[in-house]
């Protein structure tokens, strides 16, 4: 079955649509897939605005939010068309992660009941409508009614993928927030480890919007330039999420605009790239605190395996190589097992539909802390 994979992150700066030639595994770890073709698809400057500003909002028109679903749809139908002109593949479903607008992972209080919620927002049914095959989309629900936190999901992916008899293997992805998936050797699926490490891209791209009027730091080049600043960075990693034991997930909610609010001011009147250096340093050294404190004392690992968008960017890979330098692990990229970075998610996606219209979980309730596997998804039918 070839399956579209469909996932717009954090970092809101379009869609990523990769064709999946998916099967039944041989084997009882799971399917085996190829990836077929991957593209990406950046959103047109308004949408990009009018998402960022759903994100975590305080305040929010119920109209606009209800717009913006549908108009998902309709973009995430046109990104699924034309990969599938440019690949020349039909395919036959599609998994949409939908575009996060809001992530609450913890149960809190409201109106005299705890819950957790989660909203990913993009119209599965109008997607399925336009490119006439169905759609498996709003996956988190699903994890987070079995008592996890809805996230996250990728590291179904990196279970079948990196696992290997001989090696344990720790797999970073860098996208707007920074993940982890640890994989000891030989491993089933309840020993997979996975959480979220904190920052990726995201405070280092609203520092660049804020401070340069720029989407992002293009191969960290303003950082290069730019000294850290030691006390500042000490100073955040004191937050209580860095100190959380996982499992745990992070969105805009803990590392949005009003966290790269209180980071600038942190840095008082230092010069920008200084501002830009400490921000970069903070997602490296939040991976490898993590690394060291909540990974390495449960089992032996020898690779570390990048993969995301921050996989682009040199400053922040020479950064993170140097805080890894002491732990004895491998840095390695996801290229070398023939999965683009950039792909990454998009290909969990489209594995995690195949999963549900088979009737059968992907949840890693390991990673997630839910209580049981789960099914994830719901279904559109065209």
């Amino acid at each position: 079955m070839i399956v579209a994979g469909v996932m717009s992150g954090t970092s809101a700066d379009g869609i990523n649509v990769a064709l999946v030639r998916v099967s039944s595994g041989r084997t009882k770890n799971g399917p085996t897939f190829q990836l077929l073709g991957h593209a990406e698809y950046p959103y047109p400057r308004d949408v990009r605005r009018a998402v960022l500003a759903a994100m975590n909002a305080g305040q929010a028109s119920v109209a606009d939010l209800a717009r913006l679903n549908f108009l998902l749809g309709e973009l995430y139908a046109d990104a699924v068309l034309a990969a599938q002109r440019k690949f020349r593949r039909q395919v036959e479903l599609i998994g949409c992660h939908g575009q996060t607008i809001y992530h609450q992972g913890e149960a809190a209080r409201f109106l005299g009941r705890k819950i957790a919620v989660t909203w990913q927002t993009g119209e599965g049914a109008v997607l399925a409508a336009r490119v006439g095959v169905p759609v498996v989309s709003d996956f988190r629900p699903a994890d987070m009614a079995a008592g996890g936190k809805g996230a996250p999901l990728v590291p179904f992916l990196d279970y079948l993928l990196y696992r290997d008899t001989r090696v344990g293997r720790i797999v970073q992805n860098i996208g707007g927030i920074g993940n982890l998936s640890a994989v000891p050797r030989a491993a089933s699926p309840e020993q997979v480890t996975a959480f979220d490490t904190g920052p990726g891209n995201m405070v280092i791209d609203a520092l660049m919007d804020r401070l340069f009027h720029k989407p992002f730091d293009r191969d960290g080049k303003i950082a290069a330039g730019g000294m850290v600043l030691e006390s500042v960075l000490a100073e955040t990693l004191r937050a209580a999420y860095f100190r959380a034991q996982p499992p745990k997930t992070a969105g805009r909610e803990e590392f949005g605009r009003e966290f790269a609010a209180w980071f600038l001011r942190r840095c008082g009147r230092a010069p920008k790239p200084d501002v830009l250096a400490t921000a970069t340093a903070l997602t490296a050294r939040s991976i490898a605190d993590a690394v060291r404190r909540y990974v390495l004392p449960r089992g032996k690992f020898q690779e570390f395996i990048v993969a995301g968008g921050g996989a682009k960017n040199p400053t922040l890979m020479a950064m993170l190589a140097n805080e890894l330098g002491t732990l004895g692990l491998k840095l390695r990229s996801s290229e070398e097992f023939g999965l683009p970075a950039e792909a990454k998610e998009a290909v969990a996606f489209a594995l995690l539909a195949y999963q549900t219209w088979n009737h059968r979980p992907s949840n890693v309730p390991s990673a997630t802390g839910a209580r049981r596997p789960a099914m994830l998804g719901k279904i559109s039918y065209v």
